[in-house]
């Protein structure tokens, strides 16, 4: 069995090579959606409908035990469904966990009272980060910000302008005196360091990339009886739904090293 990593593109990566420093030995497949990557601004009945092919496949195809979608927008159009209606269905012994919740308890947790969030449209409009906020402590300030341009940059070598465009989406949070900010897309924690200058060095930022292994390894620990039942010899695979050459460089620079990519056979 094996831990499955879905994004709707290659920032996923970037939570792969996280959770594979944090659990080197743990058997992973990672699936990338870049057939249709950005998922930002599709509708709610297409991001879930890619997201529970993309779930069958790691499921059926891969015999992944535990997924964990690392796709903020994906989160918020599919991920309660998924666990309260599909999983009991179809693999009822099997778990899908997403990324919200864990990033805004580790907010909380660094007690940071008026958190400035950018994601895109579709997470924002969605409104999940201040529904589970408030679950979590409703005295927490959300200012939010649509980042739409971050993804289509990063996926397409476009450093030159990420700082100035990043400024831009940060700047109206600053001025609103936060005290943290999330980076609230998988693709964003490419730009920590970024947006650290932007905002100074006394403003956390939440990156996932550094949250969520972390979280995933406690989650193991506290139910053995997944972990004991995912293989742990190293064993890693790459899939994505659309396999190009420029993927491949892009895995160099995101991922830190070429990937040979495989392509999944998913009927969408």
């Amino acid at each position: 069995m094996r831990l499955g990593i879905f994004d709707s593109g290659m920032g996923g990566l970037l939570i792969a090579r996280s959770v594979l420093e944090q659990i080197p030995n743990i058997n992973m497949t990672y699936l990338g959606d870049t057939l249709h990557v950005p998922y930002g601004a599709r509708s709610t009945e297409a991001i879930y409908h890619y997201t529970e092919c993309a779930i069958d496949f790691l499921f059926s195809e891969q015999d992944c035990e535990l997924i964990v979608i690392a796709c903020n927008t994906a989160s918020a159009a599919a991920l309660r469904k998924i666990q309260q209606d599909y999983l009991p269905k179809k693999y009822p012994n099997r778990r899908v966990l997403g990324v919200v919740v864990p990033t805004l308890e580790a907010a909380a947790a660094a007690q940071i009272k008026k958190i400035g969030l950018i994601a895109t449209k579709y997470t924002l409009a969605s409104g999940i980060y201040q529904d589970e906020l408030f679950k979590i402590d409703p005295r927490i300030e959300l200012v939010t910000n649509a980042a739409p341009l971050l993804v289509p940059l990063i996926e397409n070598n476009g450093e030159p302008w990420l700082y100035d465009i990043l400024q831009t989406y940060i700047e109206p949070l600053r001025r609103q005196n936060i005290d943290g900010l999330i980076l609230g897309c998988t693709h964003y924690s490419y730009v920590r360091d970024l947006a650290q200058n932007i905002l100074g060095p006394n403003i956390p930022i939440l990156a996932q990339t550094e949250i969520i292994p972390a979280k995933l390894d406690l989650y193991l620990k506290r139910h053995p009886e997944i972990a004991d039942r995912i293989s742990r010899d190293g064993n890693r695979r790459f899939f994505l739904t659309e396999v190009t050459d420029s993927y491949a460089q892009m895995s160099e620079r995101i991922y830190g090293q070429a990937i040979d990519f495989q392509k999944a056979d998913i009927k969408t």
